[in-house]
């Protein structure tokens, strides 16, 4: 794990020959949060302002640019790991997939209090690397770590759209499944007989976590890779349709604009501010590029 303040950021980025304003895609966890001024992002296609109080987590795999404010906001950084933190932690804080795609903002005055504090914490022990044996170091950080995360899932607005997902056992196997398999399985019905349910049961699960019918959720992830691979890759519309199991560009051109209203040609000039023009050269992979790791 490390902890940034947004001049290091700037500073690691530059290191690494990184340009913080052109599409980069997550290997680990960032969670932002702004302490004065504004940070303005985009993430999977939608753009986000973050205010003062405000914590955007991107996870790994997520296509992410900042757009502005790097550079005169002040903030701060959190990376780890997956695996970081248990799997216990995050279903305890609500953070379960499905996971929240928008800023997360306290709901009180006492509500952001309280995270700073606990921030502060974590801070301070990320700073203090010699003041115990490194386990130790690492286990306290972890801890507060956990402590900021438990607060941030039940103090923050989670917004009105997000369904509760916890306990839906049958929903998250089915999310794993999705995501190991979604470039190669695009039926429900093999979902079903994979996982040992019926093809009703899976869109039962889903309707009650994210409001969406099994085959919606699975056509979603698949145009949300379709997304990020327009965005983050100079690879020809073609190319991406064999990536995900199509079996020609027309039926991807087809299946993208049924799922985003666009075709993905138009969707990549968008994404890219009105230029057709895809990223150019070795697409780059996170702040940290050319890192196995957080230091």
């Amino acid at each position: 794990m490390e902890v940034w303040d947004f001049p290091r950021l700037a500073e690691r980025a530059s290191r690494h020959g990184v340009d913080l304003y052109r599409p980069l895609r997550a290997e680990f966890h960032h969670l932002i949060t702004v302490r004065s001024g504004a940070l303005r992002t985009w993430l999977d296609g939608a753009e986000h302002v973050l205010r003062p109080g405000a914590w955007l987590w991107i996870r790994p795999g997520q296509v992410y640019r900042f757009r502005d404010g790097v550079d005169r906001a002040e903030g701060t950084v959190l990376l780890f790991t997956p695996g970081f933190l248990d799997a216990a932690t995050l279903s305890a804080a609500g953070f379960d997939p499905p996971h929240p795609d928008h800023p997360l903002v306290p709901a009180r005055p006492e509500d952001a209090a309280a995270l700073r504090s606990t921030l502060g914490l974590l801070q301070d022990a990320y700073r203090r690397i010699g003041a115990l044996p490194l386990d130790a170091h690492v286990t306290l950080v972890r801890h507060l770590l956990a402590a900021l995360v438990l607060r941030l899932g039940h103090l923050a607005e989670r917004g009105h759209t997000r369904r509760e997902a916890s306990g839906n056992d049958t929903f998250h196997r089915f999310h794993r499944a999705v995501e190991r398999d979604f470039a190669s399985a695009r039926r429900v019905e093999d979902y079903a007989a994979a996982l040992g349910y019926s093809a009703r049961t899976l869109t039962r699960a889903c309707l009650a976590a994210t409001g969406r019918t099994a085959k919606q959720y699975l056509d979603d992830r698949v145009a949300l890779e379709a997304k990020r691979l327009l965005v983050h890759t100079d690879l020809a519309p073609v190319q991406i349709a064999d990536r995900l199991g199509f079996t020609s560009a027309t039926v991807f051109t087809k299946f993208f604009r049924r799922c985003t209203g666009e075709t993905p040609t138009a969707f990549r000039a968008r994404a890219h501010g009105g230029s057709a023009a895809a990223p150019q050269g070795r697409p780059a992979r996170s702040w940290c590029a050319g890192d196995s790791a957080p230091e």
